[in-house]
């Protein structure tokens, strides 16, 4: 037979915790916001009624009374991407000492969807939104968004647009690994990844350009091949690129999870990376280190990215006139064995 169900437990309210705690409802109140006036002692004694009597505070109600949620939404184009799943946990754990609690959406790249989840976000009254746009997301529109809130844009900045901004070394990471690909002796090299609209890859797309042609070395537009971001692209990608009557001896990734598919499709056409073909990738995720070869890539920090957007941001909700800030975290190439000098195959 089903069990019956369990009775709800009366609600229970900031005055029986003060009453328990022996303090006025207020000072109860000011423990609760963290304010730092109240002593330790008074705070441990309404900690402990509270955990006594299993109180659940009504952020409701708190929020009607200071104007703020005490959220902040945070877009992401794929959450299955470790870059992503790593500036997401460094962003949280920066909210979580504020007491700031982070909604998570993913956008698939698609700016239909993007629209919606940011009118979802608005809705629920966010006091912040940290936005990795979609590609081709309209200057106009980001515009829009900030007259309603806080934005702090990841990884792309809008040069028409006076919005804060954290975001990688594209250009100098990319210049990097374009030159440690070419002091390898590697001439014929594939840009691989990434949507053509996408503004972090027409920027370390015209860096890739610019490196080469100091180098005087001629860039070939049938090497640049534009992807999803994920293992899938990098593998069909490669496929492509060594179909070619002048195929590449190296390719330069647009992210790790590019550079593992393009990995897996060299080996599938029986050519080993760091062996016969060189590759790098961008962004050192965790598992770069691990892959066999290990994966050359440009290193990035995207916890601390994240952490520093959160912080961003608060300071921005604080301070809503002050000075516009844009963040350039430094990039540095990381060499280890799946680069090699170029090598014939047929």
């Amino acid at each position: 037979m089903p069990k019956a169900p369990i009775p709800r437990r009366k609600k229970t309210t900031l005055q029986d915790v003060a009453a328990l705690a022996q303090v006025s409802t207020a000072t109860a109140s000011l423990v609760l916001q963290g304010n730092p006036r109240i002593s330790e002692s008074t705070r441990q004694r309404v900690q402990a009624a509270i955990d006594s009597l299993g109180y659940v505070y009504n952020q409701r109600a708190a929020s009607l009374r200071t104007h703020r949620s005490y959220t902040i939404g945070i877009l992401v184009k794929d959450v299955s991407n470790p870059f992503n799943a790593e500036l997401i946990a460094g962003a949280e754990a920066q909210l979580a000492q504020r007491d700031y609690s982070l909604l998570l959406c993913t956008t698939d790249d698609d700016l239909q969807k993007q629209e919606r989840l940011l009118k979802t976000m608005l809705e629920r009254d966010v006091d912040g939104l940290m936005l990795s746009p979609a590609a081709g997301t309209p200057t106009a529109s980001l515009r829009k968004l900030m007259e309603y809130s806080g934005l702090v844009l990841l990884n792309q900045y809008y040069e028409a647009l006076a919005s804060d901004c954290v975001g990688m070394d594209d250009e100098g990471g990319t210049r990097q690994a374009v030159e440690h690909l070419i002091r390898l002796g590697h001439r014929r090299i594939a840009f691989v990844g990434g949507f053509q609209q996408a503004l972090t890859r027409q920027r370390r797309l015209d860096c890739f350009r610019r490196t080469l042609q100091a180098r005087k070395i001629e860039f070939d537009p049938a090497l640049a091949v534009n992807t999803p971001v994920s293992r899938r692209g990098g593998y069909d990608a490669i496929q492509q690129l060594l179909a070619m009557a002048q195929p590449p001896s190296a390719a330069y990734c647009f992210s790790d999870v590019i550079a593992f598919g393009v990995m897996l499709g060299l080996r599938a056409a029986g050519i080993e990376a760091g062996k016969d073909f060189a590759v790098i990738g961008f962004d050192d995720v965790g598992e770069a280190s691990l892959w066999h070869p290990s994966l050359t890539t440009v290193a990035t920090d995207p916890r601390g990215m994240g952490g520093r957007a959160a912080q961003l941001l608060l300071n921005r909700i604080a301070e809503p006139d002050m000075p516009l800030q844009r963040n350039i975290m430094p990039a540095r190439l990381v060499p280890r064995d799946s680069s090699a000098a170029p090598k014939s195959f047929s």
